[in-house]
């Protein structure tokens, strides 16, 4: 699609739908990248540690490698800044400017330097008159950072929520949504809008956010550990009935950054963290130092059936089923369907410590898998054949402790 054309689309959305739908046409399937905060945070010391800090040179790099070792070829394709890249100040019209001494050729160049390999580029903003890292943010400049984005080849905007009232976030996402919409450049748009509201106590407007954003963080940050990874699973489970029903196609609960790779997730937990985000139908944003990255933990990130299942277009986020001694039952409905039944995927999770691996015995009639045909079941990790299971039929899985069986359920009616 040309850019004229691609303007004249999101113009005459715009108008049509006005300030409370937003619909960009991206995002169909959940985003996948790379983004730096959570491995990288903000590391500016480019003199003591030019290996690790905040540069052009870092996300070159990982440009590189996510080409190189096949991650774009599975869908990630995003590469993105997060806070501290630019300098503490604006120029003298009002622009913001990257740190001269960390990205001497410029945000355009980076950009294009991205474009060429294949790649999109994501940069990072606030929604407050600073980033949480106490840069420039974006209160008084909306128009013009959204303008200078489209200007510098941006393709995906994480827009932050520091330094600012919630009760303004109503109002102030959506239009700068609609400015970057105006632009006439189709650019991805992740808020923290609901996330920063939730945590004052405000109910957010979930039908305006869904009009407006393409992801959105409703829960804290991801640390660096399986706590953390567990506090996000049991938010999600425990308020599914409120979250679960915002996903879908263009709009997408965001749970944050994938940490497989990193030092706090054993192999079995981060497995774990790579099911349950496909259940979720969550943004696949990795944030792990891809030079270093130990093989059997690129290869859980690598893992095309699993990638399959988060990537599937029916966009049903997941649900889960049941929650017994440490043990929980998660269902999404994916395709093939044939007629109103759904093919599903099954991910059978344990949060036990006690060091034991759990036989668990299952119908797929107990989770909601009801057609007489019966489905072909695959374990995606273990790349595993149970052949073709009828829902009264007795499985038996063993899960590790922290560990995960995802199972793929296909409709044998729909083969």
């Amino acid at each position: 699609m040309t850019g004229g054309l691609v303007a004249a689309v999101l113009g005459a959305l715009a108008i049509s739908v006005g300030v409370q739908g937003l619909e960009n046409g991206l995002a169909r399937t959940p985003p996948m990248g790379w983004l730096a905060w959570e491995r990288f945070r903000c590391n500016i010391d480019c003199e003591n540690d030019p290996h690790n800090c905040i540069s052009e040179q870092l996300f070159m790099t990982m440009a590189d490698l996510l080409v190189s070792r096949g991650y774009t070829s599975l869908g990630y394709n995003v590469v993105s800044l997060d806070d501290c890249w630019p300098e503490h100040e604006r120029d003298e019209q009002g622009k913001l400017q990257a740190d001269s001494k960390r990205f001497p050729s410029g945000i355009p160049a980076l950009a294009d330097y991205m474009h060429k390999k294949g790649l999109q580029f994501g940069i990072y903003e606030d929604y407050g008159n600073y980033t949480c890292g106490g840069y420039p943010g974006i209160l008084g400049h909306l128009k013009t950072d959204a303008d200078t984005f489209a200007e510098w080849g941006v393709d995906y905007v994480k827009l932050d929520g520091c330094y600012a009232d919630p009760k303004d976030m109503d109002q102030g996402y959506p239009d700068f949504g609609n400015l970057l919409n105006a632009t006439g450049r189709p650019m991805v748009y992740s808020c923290s809008w609901p996330d920063y509201q939730l945590a004052s106590g405000m109910t957010p407007n979930w039908t305006s956010i869904i009009a407006t954003c393409n992801l959105w963080r409703n829960f804290d940050d991801i640390q660096d550990s399986w706590t953390s990874v567990a506090s996000i699973i049991n938010y999600y489970g425990d308020n599914q009935d409120d979250i679960a029903v915002n996903a879908g196609p263009g709009h997408w609960n965001d749970p944050d950054m994938l940490i497989i790779g990193n030092y706090g997730l054993s192999y079995e937990q981060s497995k774990s963290q790579m099911a349950m985000w496909a259940i979720f139908a969550a943004p696949l944003i990795m944030s792990v130092d891809l030079r270093s990255i130990d093989p059997k933990y690129e290869a859980i990130l690598q893992n095309k059936e699993v990638i399959a299942v988060n990537q599937d277009p029916l966009g049903i986020q997941g649900r889960r089923i049941s929650k017994e001694n440490g043990i929980e039952m998660w269902t999404r409905p994916i395709n093939p369907s044939h007629g109103d039944e759904h093919s599903y995927a099954v991910a059978v999770l344990s949060q036990r410590e006690d060091g034991i691996p759990r036989p668990v015995t299952l119908t797929l009639k107990s989770l909601g898998l009801t057609s007489s045909d019966g489905y072909h079941v695959t374990d995606l990790f273990d790349n595993y054949n149970l052949g073709v299971v009828h829902p009264d039929d007795e499985i038996t899985v063993h899960v590790n402790p922290t560990g995960v069986v995802l199972l793929k359920c296909v409709l044998a009616s729909a083969q």
